[in-house]
């Protein structure tokens, strides 16, 4: 039995070692750099990128440029770099950059918003929340007032899925607009989206309708078919839980920084030369 755990616990050991030893990419003099530098290296010029999405040739770069950056900083040691005055003074300016940007992360981390205080914000503020109406239109895009007539002349006569289907296949054939392939499809939008004349005779339609006459905008002559309308609603609470929760962090997170540097500031001794002057000339 004994054997046995000695066994498991040596497994582990090698298994553990195994794992730190497969994020080494490169060994320079005795110092490891590992996918984990790699990944801060990239990060930090590319937020959004990652070192092991990158293709190979890129992957290569990168260490060749780590590889570069182990080797200077060697070299700078050497040459004693850390040791000049203006490097120990920007070190000082860097650690208490740090020192504060950690203070305030911490602070952050220790700020919390429970979901029933962002339900409650979600509650009081529900108009904060609305989705706005919109439409889903298709439309035939023409040059000249002629052509867009006589394609409202060859589609009044015909109602529910057969106009659709009509004006589709119009679209599709005669819309010089790039919609035109998708048969006229413009997708949804709110109002505003679209220009001013052609916003105005979309919101103007009922469902499964054409415009009537000739809708003429910079572009050319639009003939418009109105295929849904949705009337403005609020947004799912679960859709806009971490926001809510994210803002009312920072929100809190705010007022307890200024309670924190106003209390720091009626303890401290603060001199201001440039006040005492003024004070003085008054």
């Amino acid at each position: 039995m004994l054997k046995l755990a000695k066994t498991s616990l040596l497994t582990v050991a090698v298994l553990a070692t195994s794992v730190v030893a497969s994020d080494i990419l490169v060994t320079v003099n005795g110092k490891n750099i590992t996918k984990q530098d790699a990944e801060a290296f990239v990060n930090a010029s590319a937020p959004n990128a990652h070192f092991s999405q990158l293709d190979k040739a890129q992957q290569n770069m990168i260490k060749e440029r780590l590889v570069e950056k182990a080797l200077f900083t060697e070299l700078a040691k050497k040459e004693g770099i850390d040791k000049k005055p203006e490097f120990i003074e920007n070190m000082e300016k860097i650690k208490k950059e740090l020192l504060v940007n950690m203070w305030m992360k911490s602070q952050m981390d220790n700020t919390v918003v429970s979901d029933s205080e962002a339900k409650e914000f979600y509650d009081k503020n529900a108009k904060k929340f609305m989705q706005k109406a919109t439409v889903h239109a298709r439309h035939i895009l023409v040059k000249t007032e002629k052509e867009a007539q006589a394609i409202i002349d060859e589609l009044k006569s015909l109602g529910g899925e057969a106009l659709k289907t009509k004006f589709i296949e119009l679209a599709k054939a005669k819309s010089t607009g790039p919609s035109g392939p998708k048969g006229g499809d413009l997708g949804n939008f709110s109002k505003g989206q679209m220009v001013p004349e052609f916003s105005k005779a979309v919101w103007g339609l009922e469902v499964g309708k054409i415009t009537t006459k000739p809708v003429k905008t910079q572009f050319g002559y639009h003939v418009i078919y109105l295929e849904g309308k949705s009337d403005a609603k609020p947004t799912p609470y679960a859709q806009v839980k971490d926001r809510i929760i994210a803002s009312l962090k920072q929100k809190q997170f705010s007022m307890k920084i200024a309670e924190v540097a106003k209390e720091l500031k009626s303890k401290a001794k603060i001199v201001d030369p440039s006040k005492e002057l003024n004070a003085t000339k008054k």
